[in-house]
C-alpha cells in the first residue's frame, strides 16, 4: 500500500529542488548538535521518511530515495518505510554501499547536492565536498529542507533550564573551566568551541528540558583564555549565575555571528566528531587554525568525581529494587490477570517514579514479548502492542533520571515453557555478560579489548548481536555517553576507514558503563541481560596496574531460563558471586515476604 503522505512529502520537495536546481538534498536525524536523540522540531528525516529511527541519513533523488541506518533498526524501519519508495540501506551489511560510496558513484559532473550544514558534522561535510570536487559537483550547506514544505513544524526548543549545586556535582563551574584552560594552554589553544550539549551542561552544571529524555538545554559555548561565554535561549534565566562562575551568558541566535569575530591565525580547538560542518565552514573561512583533538570536556565529564560515583550507586540501588519488585510482580501474575507490553511498560515507568529524587525516564521503555523483543529498539503501539502470555520470553529495556544519576537496564525473563534452543541462547548471554562483569585487566585497555571478554562465548557457538557491547553513561544526562564504548569494531561509519573513536577509548576508574550482550532471533525471540558496571582499581604488582568492573544493576538473571550444564566451573562462580551481591544488597530493602521469598529463590546458589 502506497503511502500518501510521504510520498506527497517527498514530491513537494522535488518540485523544490526542480526550482532550485538541486539533484540531490541530504536529510539526517540530527540536531544542530550532533545529539543521538532530538527534539520534535528536528525531526526532518522522520518528516520526510516516516522511519523514526535515530541514525538515519535520508538522501533523495529526483526519482528515487535511499535510507541509511544501522542493524539495530532494520527490522523497524523495514516496516516504516514500506509503502513510501524509499530504499532501505542497511549499513554495515555486505554489499551495501555507505552513502559516501554511493554519492561516489551516483554523483555527476555539474550536480548540486544540498543538506542543512548545522545538521552533519564537519568530517561528513568534509567528506561530501571531497567526492564533490573529485566529481566536478557542486554542494550547497546552508539550506533547509523542510523550510515551507513542514507546514505545522513543532516550535524550537526553548525549555527551563536548572543549575547543579557543586555538592551534587562535587566540582563548581568556575573549577571546571579552569581544568579545561589548563588543557587549553598545555595545546596552545587560544579558544575552543564547543557544541556538544551533555559536555556543555557538565562543565557549567546546569540541566535543561529541550530533549526527551536527555535533561540538556540546546546551547553553544566558547571558551577563551580569559572569558567564557555559553549561548542559550533564555540568557537572562542565569545570567546572575554566570557571573558567580566567571563566564557571560548571551542569546543562542548570536552565536554564529561570534564565530565570524575570530582572527586569522588564531588557534582554535576543534574536534571532528562533535562539531557541525556550518561551524567549520566558518572557522576556516576566518582562515582559524584548527587545533584537531579530542575535547577535554569529554574524558572529564566520562570519569566520575567521588560524589558522583557514591550517587549513582545509590541511585542504582534504589532503581535495582524497583526492577526486582516488577518481576516478581511480572512472574507471579502472568497468566492470571491479562497483561500487554503497554500495561507492563506502564506499570513499571509509575513503580519507577515512586523513587522520590525521580525525574523522568531516561529513555522510552522498551517492553518486548516474543518476537518483538527481536527488534532491538522496539516500542509496542496501542492498537498493535502484544497480549503477555504464561509462555516464551519477556523482554525489559527501561530506565529513570534521577537527581541522584541515569539509570539503564536491561532483562530478559521466562514467563513460562521455553524450547532448549532459547535456554542455550539465553545461557551463552548470561555467560557473556558474566564474563565481562568479571574481566580483570590491565590499565590501557580499551573497549575493544573489552569487547572479546563477552563476545567470544557466541562467536565460538556461531551466534552474535549486531549492536555494542556496552555505552558510557551519565550523571544525571545523557544515558549514551562517550567517549568510552565496548565494541569491536572500530571502522568509521564515515570514512570506513580505522578510527581513533570510542571503542579505542582507554579505560578509567570511575567510568560508567553498559554491559549489555544479547542474541536476537528474528520472528522468534530476543534476548538481552545488561548490568551498569564501574570501572575500579584492582590492584597494583610488578606485572603493572590492574583494573576491573564492580556490578551497580543488582537484579537476579533467571535461573529459570538457565541451561546450568553449559556453565563451566567459572561462569557457575560468577553467577553465584553476582546473585549472593544481589540477595545482600536487596533483601534488606524488600519489606513484603513474597518479594523477598522470590528474590531469594531467584538468587539461590546454583
Amino acid at each position: 500500500m502506497i503511502n500518501t503522505t510521504i510520498v506527497g512529502r517527498l514530491n513537494e520537495l522535488r518540485s523544490r529542488m526542480e526550482k532550485e536546481n538541486y539533484d540531490m538534498i541530504l536529510v539526517t536525524s540530527s540536531d544542530f548538535h550532533g545529539s543521538e536523540y532530538v527534539s520534535d522540531y528536528f525531526k526532518v528525516s522522520e518528516f520526510f521518511s516516516g522511519c523514526t529511527s535515530d541514525n538515519v541519513s535520508l538522501l533523495i533523488l529526483k526519482d528515487s530515495a535511499f535510507l541509511w541506518t544501522d542493524a539495530r533498526y532494520f527490522l523497524s524501519a523495514g516496516e516504516e518505510l514500506s509503502g513510501t519508495g524509499i530504499e532501505l540501506m542497511k549499513s554495515g551489511e555486505p554489499g551495501v554501499p555507505t552513502l559516501n560510496q554511493f554519492l561516489d558513484s551516483h554523483l555527476q559532473p555539474g550536480m548540486t547536492l544540498g543538506y542543512d550544514g548545522r545538521t552533519i558534522s564537519c568530517e561528513r561535510g568534509e567528506m561530501i565536498r571531497r567526492i564533490a570536487v573529485e566529481k566536478n559537483a557542486g554542494v550547497n550547506g546552508t539550506i533547509d529542507p523542510a523550510f515551507d514544505i513542514w507546514k505545522d513544524r513543532p516550535e524550537f526548543p526553548n525549555g527551563k533550564i536548572s543549575i547543579l549545586s557543586a555538592e551534587e556535582t562535587g566540582k563548581d563551574a568556575k573549577e571546571k573551566i579552569a581544568e579545561v584552560r589548563e588543557c587549553m594552554q598545555r595545546f596552545g589553544a587560544a579558544s575552543l568551541v564547543l557544541s556538544k550539549l551533555d559536555d556543555i551542561m557538565w562543565l557549567f552544571n546546569i540541566r535543561g528540558e529541550d530533549i526527551p529524555y536527555n535533561p540538556v538545554a540546546i546551547a553553544y559555548c566558547i571558551i577563551r583564555n580569559e572569558e567564557a561565554f555559553l549561548y542559550i535561549r533564555n540568557p537572562e534565566s542565569i545570567s546572575e549565575y554566570g557571573k558567580t562562575e566567571g563566564f557571560s551568558v548571551r542569546p543562542y541566535d548570536t552565536f554564529f555571528d561570534d564565530l565570524e569575530q575570530f582572527t586569522e591565525g588564531e588557534k582554535v580547538w576543534i574536534d571532528h566528531a562533535y562539531l557541525s560542518d556550518r561551524i567549520m565552514s566558518i572557522l576556516l573561512g576566518r582562515r582559524i587554525r584548527p587545533l584537531l583533538a579530542p575535547y577535554p570536556t569529554n574524558m572529564k565529564k566520562a570519569v566520575k568525581n567521588e560524589t558522583e560515583l557514591e550517587r549513582i550507586r545509590e541511585c542504582y540501588l534504589r532503581d535495582s529494587v524497583i526492577l526486582c519488585k516488577f518481576l516478581y510482580y511480572v512472574q507471579s501474575h502472568v497468566g492470571k490477570e491479562e497483561m500487554t507490553e503497554i500495561s507492563l511498560a506502564k506499570k513499571l515507568d509509575y513503580m519507577r517514579s515512586t523513587i522520590p529524587d525521580f525525574i523522568d525516564l531516561s529513555f522510552s521503555t522498551i517492553s518486548a514479548y516474543g518476537p518483538n523483543a527481536a527488534v532491538v529498539h522496539y516500542e509496542p503501539k496501542e492498537e498493535s502492542c502484544a497480549g503477555i502470555k504464561a509462555e516464551g520470553f519477556y523482554l525489559v529495556d527501561s530506565g529513570g533520571q534521577y537527581e541522584s544519576g541515569t539509570s539503564d537496564v536491561t532483562r530478559t525473563i521466562a514467563l513460562g515453557e521455553i524450547t532448549e534452543e532459547m535456554r542455550r541462547d539465553f545461557t551463552y548471554v548470561a555467560i557473556a555478560n558474566l564474563r565481562l562483569l568479571y574481566a580483570k585487566f590491565l590499565y590501557g585497555c580499551t573497549g575493544a579489548n573489552l569487547d572479546m571478554y563477552a563476545r567470544s562465548v557466541l562467536w565460538e557457538n556461531g551466534v552474535d548481536f549486531k549492536h555494542g557491547t556496552g555505552h558510557g553513561i551519565g550523571y544525571r544526562l545523557n544515558v549514551h555517553e562517550g567517549p568510552q564504548n565496548i565494541a569491536w569494531k572500530i571502522i568509521s561509519p564515515v570514512t570506513g576507514k580505522i578510527s581513533g573513536g570510542n571503542a579505542k577509548t582507554v579505560f578509567e576508574p570511575g567510568m560508567i558503563t553498559s554491559d549489555e550482550p544479547g542474541i536476537y532471533r528474528d520472528g522468534k525471540y530476543g534476548i538481552r541481560t545488561e548490568t551498569i558496571i564501574e570501572c575500579v582499581e584492582e590492584n597494583n604488582n610488578e606485572y603493572g596496574r590492574f583494573l576491573s568492573f564492580r556490578p551497580l544493576t543488582l537484579v537476579p538473571i533467571d535461573l529459570n531460563a538457565m541451561n546450568l550444564s553449559i556453565l563451566d566451573e567459572s561462569d557457575r562462580k560468577k553467577l553465584n558471586a553476582y546473585h549472593k551481591e544481589v540477595y545482600e544488597k536487596i533483601s534488606p530493602l524488600l519489606s513484603d515476604p513474597d518479594e523477598l521469598a522470590w528474590l531469594k529463590k531467584a538468587t539461590k546458589e546454583c
